[in-house]
């Protein structure tokens, strides 16, 4: 194997937390209001259901190809041509979708905090220190997630804490007014972050304790969905009615804290954790999209592509969208048909090609 890192099945659960957090707290929570009202915070639940299955398809691949990527077994599941396609189909997909990631974080961070800064110099700096991150390899990015989500999670929690004073549990009411479909209409969007729990796929291989694989892997999709779930409501019970019309709910939220005129304005205390947050998801994107690529052209070693694709993921963010407003509407329509259907319906036809292919070579044995 090109990568020679092993990591736990702890380790691998940690970092899919920010993988699909990171960016799903931001814009998701604004767009799931707009369909799901004050039925937001039970869209999560439905959501997550992509998630098990996304893991669940995961898991059952690895185990026909216990050493192997998607990218490598696809060539045994299909073919050599036909597997070289879906590979390149991943690999592309990885690098644009890392370059939307990048692209919300520069957005974020220059709408926000520095309004003077180049657009390209903010996101140029969070792919070369990611590069450094990736060049490290997987072990290096797990044990960052092991510092850093422990101390997103905390702060999260003590600023729902700070929020309790301003919350109001009415908001919420009437449940289910217009029936279950709201909040599953609301459920669209974030379910398609869900299927980036495929992301597993390509770290399962380096899993050392195998046994706890799959553990692990529905703990962290638990503790995505119980995650998003205290997001929404919070929002829901601070903002209500409202929640919709902003872009960042979130961060609107947390500018209601006020204790004793004395602990107010902690927006930079948001944007420090969701900095190191976008950190490790891009982190995480950025070495399946170098690694994946390393395998599909039989290198043998990654590192040597991981500055000229921090390049390539520079010049696809800047493309992505020309504006916050286009990025958002591509976030809210095209998104939940786009991660689903290469992280989620591909992958299965994998898997039932995979499945007929065993059975096939168990009858001629």
């Amino acid at each position: 194997m090109i990568e020679k890192g092993k990591i736990s099945a702890l380790q691998m659960g940690i970092m899919m937390h920010p993988a699909i957090i990171a960016t799903a707290i931001l814009l998701v929570p604004a767009i799931t209001a707009h369909h799901a009202n004050q039925d937001m915070w039970i869209s999560p639940i439905w959501a997550s259901l992509t998630g098990f299955v996304t893991v669940y398809i995961a898991i059952l691949l690895h185990n026909y190809y216990p050493q192997q990527t998607v990218i490598e077994y696809s060539e045994q599941i299909v073919g050599k041509f036909f597997g070289k396609i879906v590979g390149f189909i991943f690999l592309l997909f990885y690098l644009h979708t890392n370059g939307i990631i990048i692209r919300e974080y520069g957005e974020f961070i220059v709408g926000n905090f520095f309004v003077r800064t180049p657009l390209i110099f903010v996101m140029g700096s969070m792919i070369f220190v990611c590069a450094l991150a990736v060049r490290g390899g997987v072990e290096v990015i797990a044990r960052l997630s092991e510092m850093i989500v422990p101390v997103v999670i905390i702060v999260i929690v003590f600023f729902i804490i700070l929020l309790i004073p301003d919350m109001n549990i009415t908001n919420m009411l009437p449940v289910m007014e217009k029936g279950i479909f709201p909040s599953i209409k609301g459920a669209i969007i974030p379910q398609s972050w869900f299927s980036e729990f495929f992301l597993i796929a390509f770290f399962l291989p380096y899993v050392a304790d195998q046994e706890n694989r799959k553990k692990w892997a529905i703990m962290s999709v638990v503790a995505v969905l119980f995650t998003l779930f205290l997001v929404n409501i919070t929002v829901l019970f601070v903002l209500g009615n409202i929640t919709a019309r902003f872009v960042y709910p979130v961060m609107s939220a947390v500018r209601y804290v006020s204790i004793a005129d004395f602990l107010e304005h902690l927006e930079a205390f948001v944007m420090a954790i969701w900095v190191a947050g976008a950190f490790l998801k891009i982190s995480v994107f950025y070495y399946v999209f170098v690694l994946g690529t390393a395998q599909w052209l039989r290198l043998s070693d990654y590192r040597l592509l991981v500055f000229p694709s921090g390049f390539l993921l520079l010049v696809f963010a800047v493309w992505t969208a020309p504006n916050l407003m286009e990025l958002s509407l591509f976030l809210g329509t095209t998104v939940p048909f786009y991660l689903d259907s290469v992280q989620t319906i591909i992958p299965s036809f994998l898997l039932l090609i995979a499945k007929w292919r065993n059975k096939m070579r168990d009858e001629q044995k």
